[in-house]
């Protein structure tokens, strides 16, 4: 039945593929806004669009308070979401179906209960939230500057979408699903020994390459360490090689090596 069902969706892929791909001059529009996803290898570049084309087949966009989410922007944030899983697959998005975008920021209303028991209310201001199982939340402002805001590292669809992949195995902690143990003993020593550094330079006011928002836990550092290697690869591996090599091999793939290149 498994074969079945897989032999099925590759079918149903080639046909989304043949017959409802981007428009050549939408995508070269897309990647011309956004230069961190024009991919120097060839390959690269055709299986990041292929991706992009399934993810729109696959995905329901919904405009917030009558926003309309037009062709244009829902490629931005296709191709964007795709950068990640460009050598892991789409199955890694399976386990949301929608995507709320909304025009800027949302003001969310939350509630904490101390120790004490006392609960407490207070509002967040968010530019994008991901939850187990959905819908992803993003605001389109960000999503759209995304490729002026890549020098500072910043980068809101990557950063929900990490979030996502985190999520994977029922749990927001940093750690993604990894294909074997010594990989994951591997992760959980160099992440948890980066991260209380960072918390060490966040508390005596270090200026830090990661925006200081990865102090509030490991999944948040895991998320903006996200951003940062592929938006701003290089001075990831610059200032913190380790968590650097971590996500080289999490993702199969090097930013920085593609940024190399086009420098040359």
């Amino acid at each position: 039945m498994a074969s079945w069902w897989a032999g099925l969706q590759r079918w149903r892929d080639r046909r989304t593929l043949d017959r409802r791909p981007i428009p050549d001059a939408l995508w070269a529009l897309t990647l011309a806004r956004f230069p961190f996803l024009s991919l120097p290898d060839p390959n690269e570049a055709s299986r990041l669009r292929d991706l992009s084309t399934l993810f729109l087949a696959r995905k329901e966009f919904h405009g917030a308070h009558g926003l309309e989410v037009t062709d244009d922007m829902a490629v931005a944030i296709a191709a964007q979401a795709c950068l990640p899983i460009l050598n892991l697959g789409l199955e890694h998005y399976d386990g949301f179906l929608g995507i709320v975008v909304h025009a800027g920021e949302v003001v969310a209303r939350r509630e904490v209960m101390d120790e004490d028991g006392v609960v407490h209310h207070y509002d967040e201001e968010l530019v994008g939230e991901a939850m187990e199982g959905g819908p992803l939340m993003l605001s389109w402002q960000d999503v759209a500057d995304a490729g002026e805001t890549a020098e500072l590292g910043y980068n809101v669809v990557v950063h929900e979408f990490a979030h996502v992949l985190d999520m994977n195995d029922g749990q927001s902690d940093g750690i993604p699903p990894l294909p074997n143990r010594a990989m994951h003993d591997r992760w959980s020593q160099v992440f948890s020994a980066e991260y209380e550094a960072f918390r060490a330079d966040v508390d005596r006011g270090v200026d830090t390459l990661l925006d200081p928002y990865a102090a509030h836990g490991p999944d948040e550092f895991f998320a903006v360490a996200c951003e940062v290697f592929f938006v701003s690869p290089d001075d990831l591996r610059r200032n913190h090689p380790d968590i650097h090599e971590l996500l080289v091999q999490y993702f199969r793939q090097d930013p920085a090596s593609r940024s190399g290149r086009r420098r040359r």
